[in-house]
């Protein structure tokens, strides 16, 4: 009888498959660590969102707080500060787009489409947006610096209205307004 038509395992063809098995073992346990450096490390998951209360900011008034690294400014506008947004030309501005990461991309930059409202509420009193400039990255100035009331760069004189839209000077588009909303008394960035 030959070995042919023997259909039984044997050693070897056994030491075949717990080779092949180790090595597709030893291949993931080393592939692993490559994938697993891909995904973001605790501390920046953390800064992923972070909650604002603002039951505390009067009208007239800004909080600056950090977020993923950067300065972000929510402002508490008065009514003046609303009204003088409002009655600015959109079609007469040098970036016409809202940069609102809350909304759609290429949304006129009219006031209601920078402002963040409370749920439930039609209030435009709430104003959030990344405290960077777009010119080159400086910290604009707030409260009401600037030839339009809102923020100016000290850097190269780019001038921000009360809603954060460029106005005169070297930045070339308006102060971008992050993922936002309201829970409660509390803004949730990210």
């Amino acid at each position: 009888m030959s070995h042919a038509d023997d259909h039984e395992g044997t050693r070897r063809d056994f030491l075949y498959y717990a080779t092949a098995g180790a090595g597709v073992v030893a291949t993931g346990a080393a592939v692993w660590p490559l994938v697993n450096q891909m995904n973001p490390s605790a501390d920046v998951a953390a800064l992923a969102s972070i909650r604002v209360d603002v039951s505390g900011i009067e009208p007239g008034t800004q909080l600056t707080v950090k977020f993923l690294g950067k300065p972000v400014f929510i402002r508490r506008r008065t009514p003046d500060e609303i009204e003088a947004a409002k009655a600015v030309d959109v079609s007469a501005l040098p970036d016409p787009e809202a940069r609102n990461a809350n909304l759609d991309e290429g949304i006129p930059a009219t006031d209601d489409n920078r402002a963040l409202q409370p749920e439930g509420e039609a209030s435009e009193e709430w104003l959030v947006m990344m405290g960077v400039c777009t010119h080159l990255g400086c910290v604009p100035l707030g409260n009401g610096a600037g030839d339009f009331g809102g923020w100016f760069c000290p850097c190269h004189g780019s001038h921000y209205d009360t809603a954060g839209r460029i106005r005169k000077g070297p930045a070339p588009e308006n102060l971008p307004v992050p993922v936002a909303r309201f829970e409660g008394t509390e803004i949730v960035l990210g």
